[in-house]
């Protein structure tokens, strides 16, 4: 299976996104993590992502004569490349655009299923703008996003730190006009 087969599923991708920010975690931890997946699914697909090499093994310890292995993220294979998402067709974009969605609302829900969840408290945000920008001022936008989020994709995890799911969604909803007036 290639990178964009791998990551087009929801509990893949729910799994890559635990695991991110240099986390080291066993099976049963992530299974803890995602508790609406049931165990057999996550052991699944683990393994699925770790014969692909998108998870490496970090360490294997001994528990009452098992191996129990601690897995870390391969940041450099847990993506698609500029290369074979232009290679994707309109199916293959609405396919990952609805797993995207479905990872969405599944992190959402375990969020309010916890105990004691407070979106205020946590600032827990989800707006939408819709915005008219010319091509240039868009690339400009993109750049000015990545320049914000790019550091603070290094954080590890630290005490004081909580883990946010950070999903910007960018698309036309209308095309340019095509009216010379009005460019």
């Amino acid at each position: 299976m290639d990178a964009f087969e791998l990551l087009a599923h929801p509990v893949r991708l729910r799994i890559v996104h635990a695991m991110r920010g240099g986390q080291i975690r066993t099976t049963a931890e992530l299974c803890a993590r995602l508790p609406d997946v049931s165990k057999a699914m996550v052991y699944r697909h683990v393994d699925l992502l770790a014969d692909a090499g998108i998870l490496e093994v970090a360490e294997e310890r001994r528990v009452r004569g098992a191996v129990q292995r601690h897995y870390r993220l391969r940041q450099d294979r847990a993506s698609v490349d500029a290369e074979a998402a232009a290679a994707l067709s309109p199916e293959d974009h609405r396919r990952i655009f609805a797993t995207s969605l479905a990872v969405l609302i599944a992190e959402f829900n375990a969020y309010l299923d916890r105990e004691n969840p407070d979106p205020v408290t946590d600032l827990v945000g989800y707006r939408q703008h819709a915005v008219w920008l010319s091509r240039p001022e868009l690339e400009q936008m993109i750049t000015e996003l990545r320049q914000v989020i790019w550091p603070r994709l290094a954080n590890q995890p630290t005490p004081d730190r909580g883990q946010y799911l950070l999903s910007p969604i960018f698309f036309p909803i209308e095309p340019p006009s095509a009216d010379p007036e009005t460019k």
